[in-house]
């Protein structure tokens, strides 16, 4: 029998796998399906017995790469080639994970560990919480907890629409699928403590669209005083738009002509239909949206309740939440140019960061700690030997599952990563003996950490 914790709503059963236990497939919210589809998530209802903690949850609504696409090849065979790793897809997909390090003996809600919040990418279209590169292990062997959450994607996350705002209490919509995270966030702030963990020293931290996701938390005044750090990987949004800044009537007006290409008369009709009918119209709604320009939708928008304005005024006006960050990019990140790559310059996402920083200095005068992975990955075929993403197998500290013949090197470079992630979640600095000099960024000693 492995170990039981007694949530908020039962009592969970977690494998425990040496060292470690895992507690995985957890719901946090009642399944948004049905009438439930479109609406934000609603409080879980209590389980009787003992609910076993052995599988992970249902993934998303999405479409996996399948090594056929012109820009899949390389991330199918990166991530997404183990069938072992990937779990049944549906609507029904509020859940997460959690890693806990062995209790050993004592009360375990004296512990007081700190807990690590995953958000992972996708482009708010794809990705899943239990991804190959995803485990906690390494966090657990640090003394951290790490969580990792599943959030409604693409049209089920982020439809936004003239119907679903009437009806929402209030007024707005389409931003489903961060309201999820918040669901998630809020079910560890209360139960964590049962774990082990400090619910008063979370960090959330994400990549490329679940960055974008954690930049939205630290934005968010329903997450006051939720978390107390972040770490933001290769996606955030300041003086130059990285994610589209979309309003709630922009994101309504995209909506309209989701349902006109259904011929939908009414949000009864729309709830109605099977999820595999309103994933082949959001693939035209989608195509339809690039031809239009728009690149990146649908996204999460400013609606005036999530989101007081967009990503990048609330970042002008320096209304971020006033706790450390870190923030970084990697060489050939999304927003690098040809010339970028060549001269080693990580282009207009490390700007963002730099920009960041400086506000969080200005403003608050909080620490930001910026990064820039370099590293060459062993075995490339992609002709680009550091890419979005790559770092994912050293900061959660899993390249020993990677394809790639990974190298002592290699090894060595995801024990510093996860070294300085896990101190920053312990102490609010990744150096916090100076060994490294790693040092918060500011203009007068503009310090960048580089890992290669």
């Amino acid at each position: 029998m492995g170990i039981q914790i007694k949530t908020t709503k039962g009592i969970l059963e977690g494998m425990e796998l040496g060292g470690y236990t895992v507690f995985k497939g957890v719901p946090y919210a009642k399944p948004p399906v049905g009438e439930l589809r479109w609406r934000a998530p609603e409080e879980l209802k209590a389980w009787e017995g003992v609910k076993k903690a052995d599988c992970f949850g249902n993934i998303g609504m999405q479409h996996l790469p399948t090594g056929k696409e012109p820009w899949g090849a390389g991330y199918y065979k990166e991530f997404y080639s183990d069938p072992a790793y990937i779990p049944p897809m549906s609507e029904d997909c509020l859940y997460l994970n959690i890693w806990m390090p062995d209790p050993g003996e004592g009360c375990l809600e004296e512990r007081k560990l700190p807990v690590a919040f995953w958000i992972h990418g996708g482009g708010f279209a794809g990705g899943y919480s239990s991804e190959v590169e995803f485990d906690g292990e390494a966090y657990c062997k640090k003394g951290v907890i790490l969580v990792t959450v599943e959030y409604r994607l693409n049209v089920f996350g982020f439809l936004a629409h003239p119907w679903l705002t009437e009806e929402d209490p209030h007024k707005t919509s389409g931003n489903y699928g961060i309201l999820d995270q918040i669901a998630a966030l809020k079910w560890v702030k209360e139960n964590i403590g049962a774990f082990g963990g400090d619910p008063d020293n979370i960090t959330v931290f994400g990549q490329s669209a679940g960055s974008m996701s954690t930049q939205i938390l630290a934005s968010s005044p329903l997450t006051k005083g939720m978390f107390a750090k972040a770490i933001l990987q290769s996606g955030l949004s300041c003086e130059k738009e990285v994610m589209a800044a979309v309003t709630l009537k922009e994101a309504e007006e995209y909506g309209k002509m989701f349902t006109e290409d259904l011929g939908v008369r009414s949000l009864e009709e729309l709830r109605a239909l099977p999820a595999e009918k309103v994933m082949e119209a959001a693939d035209r709604w989608s195509a339809r949206l690039r031809t239009l320009g728009k690149g990146l939708l649908p996204v999460p928008n400013g609606d005036g309740y999530l989101l007081k304005n967009t990503l990048n005024e609330i970042w002008r006006e320096g209304r971020m939440h006033p706790i450390p960050y870190i923030c970084g990019v990697v060489n050939n990140d999304l927003e690098s140019t040809p010339e970028e790559v060549e001269e080693k310059r990580p282009g207009v996402l490390m700007d963002q960061c730099r920009q960041w920083s400086g506000k969080c200095r200005e403003i608050y005068g909080r620490p930001a700690y910026l990064y820039y992975f370099t590293h060459e990955l062993p075995g490339d075929a992609w002709g680009i030997t550091a890419f979005h993403s790559g770092e994912l197998w050293y900061t959660m500290g899993t390249y020993g599952r990677c394809w790639r013949p990974m190298k002592e090197e290699d090894a060595a470079l995801s024990e510093e990563m996860v070294s300085c992630w896990t101190d920053f979640m312990k102490t609010g600095s990744p150096d916090p003996k100076g060994k490294m000099g790693w040092h918060p960024y500011i203009e007068e000693d503009p310090f960048i950490k580089i890992f290669s």
